[in-house]
């Protein structure tokens, strides 16, 4: 797969969500299953290992298997994907870009070293020998709330001068400040953004969304995203109703219920009713029970036909 470049990561990326059984041990037939759902979709792109693709609670073994799983069915239909190599150890970020290049990927995506806050020496240190590491293949930076360096529009500025193969950034947002910093002192990064905010976002600057809107369904996401191009009107209308869901049925169980964001992103795939995923997270994490997420399917269908009616 050709490298991309900042400009040409755009658009509605879907996550790979690991199926985790009983005995905590992943199925790897239901990940080929997904993935051939995921494939067949149309979506801009895949990526793995995200926060919701438990990056921090794998094995290296696990790591290699489902990266060479993805990277095959992604190369033989033609669908660009993105590899994260993250880890809270950066010497283990470095060994897995090391062992993911052979699989050719389009980016791949780190995290900043996470037990300690680095400091801007640091995080340049970090981020250059990722860049060696990865050759020709690009990096993106995946910042999200929790991280202990929060990094600001001119840090972004700052690494990309310093490491030109920093092709995009994964980031919650901002207000119109932020993307007015964003559009002036970041032009070549990709900015990607939650996928709930992507029609909004998208008109104010971001490129596009690693998406959890896309857990629901990513074909459906798809197609929101191409609306969101075209400027229809729609498109900010289904976003106002994805928010109002979110804040009913799925923002509460983070705020309320104390489950995680990965928690939550496997709920919305079991609501979609599209993935053999299922809902377990690995251990010690506590996942939303199955039964549950069956409950907000009809208010899902209600508010959101859209993505049911694929």
């Amino acid at each position: 797969m050709k490298p991309l470049a900042g400009e040409e990561i755009v658009g509605n990326w879907g996550t790979l969500l690991l199926p985790i059984n009983s005995d905590e041990s992943l199925n790897m037939l239901r990940l080929s299953e997904e993935l051939d759902v995921l494939t067949s979709s149309g979506v801009n792109g895949i990526y793995s290992f995200g926060t919701a693709g438990e990056f921090y609670n794998t094995t290296e073994q696990e790591f290699d298997e489902v990266s060479q799983l993805m990277a095959e069915k992604c190369h033989a239909s033609g669908t660009a994907f993105q590899i994260g190599a993250s880890h809270m150890s950066p010497i283990t970020s470095l060994n897995r870009i090391r062992r993911c290049r052979e699989f050719e990927p389009s980016a791949i995506q780190v995290i900043l070293p996470d037990w300690f806050k680095v400091t801007d020496e640091e995080a340049l240190s970090f981020l250059e020998k990722m860049a060696e590491e990865a050759g020709d293949i690009g990096l993106v930076l995946y910042n999200p709330p929790q991280s202990k360096r929060d990094l600001a529009p001119l840090d972004f500025k700052f690494l990309k001068n310093r490491i030109p193969s920093l092709v995009g950034i994964k980031v919650a947002g901002g207000n119109e400040q932020w993307y007015a910093q964003i559009r002036e002192h970041c032009p070549t990064i990709s900015v990607f953004i939650p996928g709930h905010l992507l029609a909004t976002g998208y008109r104010k600057g971001a490129h596009g969304a690693y998406s959890n809107v896309a857990c629901l369904n990513p074909r459906t996401a798809q197609k929101w995203f191409e609306s969101i191009v075209a400027e229809e009107e729609a498109a900010l209308d289904l976003e106002r109703r994805i928010n109002a869901f979110f804040s009913s049925y799925i923002h509460p169980l983070i705020s309320e219920k104390g489950y995680s964001n990965q928690a939550v992103d496997k709920c919305l795939a079991r609501i979609g009713n599209w993935s053999p995923v299922g809902t377990r997270l690995r251990w010690p994490y506590k996942w939303i029970p199955e039964e549950y997420a069956d409950s907000l399917r009809p208010k899902a269908k209600e508010m959101l036909p859209e993505f049911f009616n694929v």
